[in-house]
């Protein structure tokens, strides 16, 4: 839901408020010893300016880190609070940063004509073990499975199955078929086919020749069977078609082999320039896609897929010992290896991006700031805090010290001159 804000990081700042607040209670706690211990030597007093000053040195800092997000010991004191009361302004500041720096196509353009993308990838694809892109491919790996996991598998394959089905839909396939046939003809692509159907038709006879013998022996008159010719007429058109079958295989100019070829050249010119066959050819796409029985294959076929991405991603090792491994590394090697791929995957990357933010960066940026501006003060300032905070109590520390090493310092001179 739009304006949700997400979890809210771990706070990892809370060890070092703590050590912050203590050091300021330490040195008022040195400043009480040292003031009523003043009159006893006078190396006391040294002590009495260096707490003094981290006293002050402390609670300048404090107020100053505090008042970054909330007002200080609850006081509406002006221009405290600051990270809360200009959320909003702070949301148009990020978007416009992120505009201005990252999401220009001039900008994204020239980052992308200093990246190598494709020896990145190669890289990422190649290198293995226990390094920072591993680690990073392992989130990666279990954001993946927790997100296909969270994810309702029926629904979600129902979902795919009819985005697919409208693609189809929209897609003329009959002149793609008589394209990708006129091509595989033209490069002689089509005759192994034509091989492996002749030596099946042949697997397919032989499989059945008992039924060939019966359906001749009964469309013979009663003549031929009774002086036993029917038999002899099955063998003879058994024979017939073996010899024809194998003269076919051997001949690649047989002329059924020929008729075969005409048949198919004039399939080809039908399936992309004839409206009736075209027509036909659209009306079994949509009965296939309207099957029910394709759609259960899909979701059978979607879930393997879903598991098997599930199992991949849980196993990578298995997985990077397989084909895929190796079909990987084989890809990541030319990636790295070859400049001339390289070059035409940069481009392809960089014309990719560039049109992504010519086309999408200010719905980018406007989500950006309009998230920023959904969440309420509570939680931005929460979410800031916990990031920097930790950096912001350092500043306390250091503030504590520094201060009390300057009034060390003020009091030093002062004694001497």
């Amino acid at each position: 839901m739009q304006g949700a804000a997400p979890l809210l990081p771990p706070d990892r700042a809370r060890s070092m408020r703590i050590t912050a607040t203590l050091l300021l209670v330490a040195m008022a706690g040195v400043f009480l010893l040292a003031h009523n211990m003043l009159s006893v030597h006078p190396a006391w007093g040294y002590v009495h300016a260096f707490a003094e000053a981290a006293m002050v040195g402390g609670l300048a800092d404090w107020f100053a880190v505090t008042a970054l997000f909330r007002h200080p010991l609850g006081v509406p004191i002006p221009h405290t609070a600051i990270i809360p009361e200009n959320k909003d302004r702070i949301a148009d500041t990020m978007a416009g940063f992120l505009r201005s720096n990252f999401l220009t196509p001039v900008v994204v353009a020239r980052r992308m004509s200093e990246m190598n993308v494709a020896r990145a990838a190669g890289d990422f694809l190649v290198k293995r073990g226990d390094t920072t892109e591993g680690r990073l491919r392992a989130g990666a790996a279990e954001l993946v499975v927790e997100l296909l996991e969270s994810l309702d598998p029926d629904r979600l394959g129902l979902q795919v199955k009819a985005g697919l089905a409208r693609q189809a839909e929209k897609l003329d396939v009959s002149p793609l078929l008589g394209r990708v046939l006129e091509t595989a003809m033209a490069d002689n692509r089509h005759r192994p086919l034509i091989d492996g159907f002749i030596r099946w038709t042949g697997l397919t006879l032989e499989d059945n020749e008992d039924m060939v013998r019966d359906m001749v022996q009964q469309r013979a008159n009663a003549v031929i069977r009774w002086t036993g010719l029917d038999s002899r007429l099955a063998n003879s058109v058994l024979d017939g078609l073996y010899r024809l079958l194998a003269e076919m295989h051997v001949d690649p100019e047989h002329p059924v082999r020929h008729k075969v070829e005409e048949g198919l050249a004039k399939l080809a010119q039908d399936l992309q320039h004839d409206p009736e066959t075209r027509a036909k050819v659209e009306r079994m796409k949509n009965d296939l896609l309207a099957n029910p029985a394709v759609g259960d294959w899909w979701m059978g076929v979607w879930e393997r897929m879903r598991l098997s991405l599930i199992e991949t991603v849980r196993n990578p090792d298995k997985a990077m010992e397989g084909q895929l491994g190796h079909s990987f590394a084989e890809l990541g090697k030319a990636l790295q290896e070859d400049p001339a791929l390289q070059v035409q995957v940069n481009r392809f990357a960089r014309r990719t991006l560039v049109g992504v933010v010519t086309r999408y960066g200010e719905q980018i940026v406007s989500l950006v700031s309009n998230t920023v501006k959904g969440w309420d003060a509570t939680t931005i300032t929460m979410r800031i805090e916990r990031a920097v905070g930790r950096d912001l109590q350092f500043i306390r520390i250091n503030g504590t010290l520094v201060g009390g090493l300057v009034g060390l310092t003020i009091h030093l001179l002062t004694q001497l001159f």
